[in-house]
Formats: C-alpha cells, sequence, structure tokens
C-alpha cells in the first residue's frame, strides 16, 4: 500500500467537477454527473438483563447506496449496452439476462484543477438497476439531452495506491 502523504502547500479541498469514470478498462465518454458513493450501516440495539434501562448500540448490516451516471446523449452505446445484459427485450428466451457479464467493477476518479489524478474509488460488482435512454423531450427547452444509469453495487473502496501529486507551479517571465 502507499505511504499516505500529505501535501503542506494544498490549503484548499480538491472541486467536485474534474472526473472521470472508467469500466472494462477504458473511460467512459461523457459522464457529466456521479451521484454520491454513500454507505450506512444498520444499528443494532441490546440490552442485557441486569443493565440500566438504557441499552447499548452496535454495528450490523452496510448497505452500499446505488450510484447514479449522467452523460449527454450521443451515439456511444456503453450506456445501452450495459443496460441491456440485465434485460434485453426480445432476444428470446433463455437469453434476457447476460448472467456470466452483467456485473462490472468501476474506477471513478478525481483530478485536480490542474488535471492531475488525486484520487479513485473502486466500485464493486455493479449492475444497471435503472437506465433512461432519453429524457422528457420538449420542443420549448434549451437544454441537453440526458441519459442515465442507476448501478446496485456492493462495496467501494478507496484506492491508496494514488498518491498525492507534487501541484505545478507557473515561472514568471524575466
Amino acid at each position: 500500500m502507499a505511504q499516505f502523504t500529505v501535501n503542506p502547500q494544498r490549503f484548499d479541498p480538491y472541486k467536485n467537477f474534474k472526473f472521470r469514470v472508467k469500466w472494462d478498462g477504458r473511460y467512459v465518454a461523457g459522464v457529466s454527473k456521479v451521484s454520491a458513493l454513500k454507505r450506512s450501516t444498520e444499528v443494532v440495539e441490546h440490552r442485557e438483563g441486569g443493565d440500566p434501562s438504557s441499552g447499548r448500540k452496535s454495528p450490523g448490516r452496510s448497505k452500499y447506496e446505488a450510484v447514479t451516471l449522467e452523460r449527454g446523449v450521443t451515439h456511444d452505446r456503453e450506456f445501452e449496452q450495459w443496460a441491456n445484459k440485465v434485460w434485453n427485450f426480445g432476444s428470446g428466451l433463455g437469453s434476457e439476462v447476460s448472467l456470466k457479464d452483467f456485473r462490472k467493477d468501476i474506477i471513478i476518479e478525481v483530478y485536480n484543477e490542474a488535471g492531475q489524478l488525486v484520487l479513485a474509488y473502486k466500485v464493486f460488482r455493479c449492475w444497471v438497476s435503472e437506465y433512461q435512454a432519453v429524457p422528457d423531450l420538449d420542443a420549448n427547452a434549451n437544454a441537453v439531452a440526458i441519459q442515465n444509469i442507476k448501478l446496485e453495487n456492493e462495496g467501494w473502496e478507496r484506492d491508496y495506491e494514488v498518491a498525492e501529486p507534487s501541484e505545478p507551479s507557473f515561472v514568471e517571465p524575466a
């Protein structure tokens, strides 16, 4: 595991607008929004008979919230192809689901303002539970058409191999 070091010159937190998503070893084109990575752990309350009236609390099962990816509609078929692995309408009896490869691990990378990789998270055993091919269409609107997929997952972890980079500095011309 990489040694965690802190950049003493960095004061500002990282921004949320420079990121990329990767699966199957390739970056996915045009992803413009990724929902938060969120984990919650159930609370198990218990009390022994000889305890005072108040109880004790301990951790129970942990669950991971689904991750939603959004992007503008293009000819790229990555979202659709993955969603079709879970349910491919009209493909015939016995071939509606691609059981062998409907799950994928994804990587979410976060970059600093200079475009340097600063954080990465691995999200495990994802599969598409919702797919929106096109949004509501409106002839009076002035907006980008957005598609999205909702990814159920079985957990995530930070990639500690991603070390904090040395930040660039510009030299003033003489």
